[in-house]
């Protein structure tokens, strides 16, 4: 395992259909042999590849020695390594369902490596790849390990892998809800007329509200590739563009057909819709109107220093001990015959036993409802001795009288 980076989080899960990325998101609309190559254009080279030369792109990790399967193939690269703090328990409850099918250690393997493609796939998504590939490798018959494999595929560039994998996923789950990715990934590929058949596809047709509007701006981007401009914009004007009602997908949806109108002139209009996606990301609270999330890295040394020595100054106060800083204070002198060391020694008992009546202490400090203070009560024991003092003069004084009466008769 290695040490968990700080700013870490557990950023996404897997499972359910619920982690649905943005895709299609392509500023560039103009025609394709006008804009600069992308890294999945075609190129003299042909089509990328994936598979065999896969392995000469990645960066080189420290084996995982954990990884029992790739050590019995010499020819299957070993796993990336987990973070120290990652259990496999911080998957949702439906990944986790599906995990509990496997074996008890294969379980346990296939989880952490979820965790950690979810916590890389933003930041480092070659990484998160890897450690899709190790889920896959213990759990590849589980629909949520392909759809991890495919979002990772896509994030790191790998069009051809991602694609395959979301195929998979559609036949172990039966769900459609990446066919918009599984449309980009065509265009990635170069291959814009098969995104537009998966736009035009059956299944396109039960996607909800938000895989519309991804799928839409999809294929707004392959026709932008074929150089189709005002079909672009076309493929955008949904019944989801409504300018005067705001939902989750709207930002992105307004400022892709304001890039669509930019690409066709339409300058006026494109600037009407970008101030559009600013005023819808302020009623949602995102983008710059979003609360920025405040990680907690670790606790100040000095702050828990200061907590420490005002926590002691209490308990000392609450035991009657008075507080000492260092050997003690200046004015006060040792008595003849007794060391600095030996006096430091004497009184240090009464501190150590404030600190281990810590509970005690602390319990009679903040109680405040204990009848009267000790001066109240030392005043009462005076009151009483001298009631009893008063009690004992007057006998004394009446059995004066009385045998000066007994001797007068006598006489």
């Amino acid at each position: 395992d290695r040490p968990r980076r700080e700013g870490d989080g557990d950023r996404r899960s897997f499972g359910g259909g619920d982690n649905r990325r943005p895709f299609g998101d392509r500023p560039d609309r103009a025609p394709r042999e006008d804009r600069a190559p992308r890294s999945f254009d075609r190129g003299d080279s042909g089509p990328r590849q994936f598979g065999r030369d896969r392995a000469e792109d990645r960066p080189a990790r420290v084996p995982n020695a954990r990884d029992l399967r790739s050590a019995n193939r010499p020819d299957r690269e070993r796993s990336p390594e987990i973070d120290e703090d990652v259990t496999g328990k911080e998957l949702d409850r439906a990944t986790q369902h599906q995990i509990k099918t496997l074996e008890s250690n294969s379980a346990e393997w296939v989880a952490r490596h979820l965790v950690m493609a979810g916590r890389l796939l933003d930041d480092e998504p070659e990484l998160a790849f890897q450690h899709a590939l190790a889920a896959s490798r213990r759990g590849g018959r589980l629909a949520a390990v392909r759809e991890a494999v495919g979002l990772t595929a896509y994030a790191a560039g790998h069009y051809g892998e991602a694609l395959r994998e979301f195929r998979t996923y559609r036949r172990i789950s039966g769900s459609n809800v990446h066919l918009p990715v599984m449309a980009d990934c065509e265009r990635g590929l170069g291959r814009p007329d098969r995104a537009l058949d998966v736009v035009r596809s059956e299944e396109a047709q039960d996607l909800d509200a938000p895989g519309k509007v991804e799928l839409a701006i999809v294929a707004s981007g392959a026709r932008a590739d074929l150089g189709q401009l005002d079909a672009a914009v076309a493929e955008l004007e949904i019944p989801q563009l409504d300018i005067n009602r705001a939902f989750s997908y709207s930002p992105r949806l307004f400022r892709a057909y304001a890039d669509a109108l930019t690409a066709v002139g339409r300058e006026t209009e494109a600037g009407k819709w970008q101030r559009q996606a600013v005023v819808a990301e302020e009623a949602l609270g995102l983008g710059m109107a979003e609360e920025p999330d405040i990680i907690d890295l670790g606790w100040d040394e000095e702050e828990e220093a200061r907590e420490e020595a005002e926590r002691r100054k209490r308990i000392a106060h609450a035991a009657g001990t008075p507080a000492q800083d260092g050997a003690g204070s200046s004015d006060s002198q040792a008595a003849p015959g007794i060391s600095a060391g030996e006096e430091a020694a004497a009184q240090r008992p009464s501190a150590d036993a404030a600190v281990e009546n810590l509970d005690d202490a602390e319990a009679d400090y903040f109680e405040s409802d204990d009848a009267e203070s000790d001066e109240d009560s030392a005043e009462l024991d005076d009151d009483a001795e001298i009631d009893d003092a008063e009690h004992a003069e007057a006998g004394h004084t009446e059995q004066q009288d009385a045998d000066r009466r007994q001797n007068g008769s006598e006489e």
